[in-house]
């Protein structure tokens, strides 16, 4: 026993059923009407206050130069090796501590910066650089 029609083709039904598909779309939009407006509502929060002043006390810059031969150059000014430790020393021990911007030439044996940078860091200082150039 059939139902709806009495014939035995076995035909294959090509359309889509639309309907459920329009059902889902409907809720969803329903949905979405109903949300939308919450989640337009902020909380209204008192925010502090805050002023935007100028810090005074910069920190002082120091540029550590080593060029070509491996000689030092504390702000263009020579500077020995042995005295380099007690340099870095009296600038770490600045308020605020000083940043120190070594700036390697090109030839320089690396040995001589990573001398430069474990006496600062034996030192004290904690903020360190490299100075480079563009190409």
């Amino acid at each position: 026993m059939a139902f709806g029609t009495q014939d035995n083709s076995d035909e294959v039904m090509n359309e889509i059923n639309m309907t459920p598909l329009v059902d889902i779309m409907l809720v969803l939009l329903v949905i979405f009407i109903i949300t939308i407006p919450v989640m337009q509502h902020a909380v209204h929060v008192e925010l502090p206050r805050a002023s935007n002043q100028v810090n005074t006390d910069k920190p002082e810059t120091i540029r550590l130069d080593v060029d070509a031969s491996g000689a030092y150059f504390w702000n263009d000014a020579p500077l020995q090796e042995n005295d380099l430790a007690a340099k870095l020393t009296a600038a770490a021990g600045a308020q605020p501590q000083a940043e120190l911007h070594i700036r390697g030439d090109r030839a320089v044996r690396y040995e001589r910066v990573a001398r430069v940078m474990a006496a600062a860091q034996r030192a004290g200082m904690q903020k360190i650089g490299f100075i480079t150039e563009p190409d």
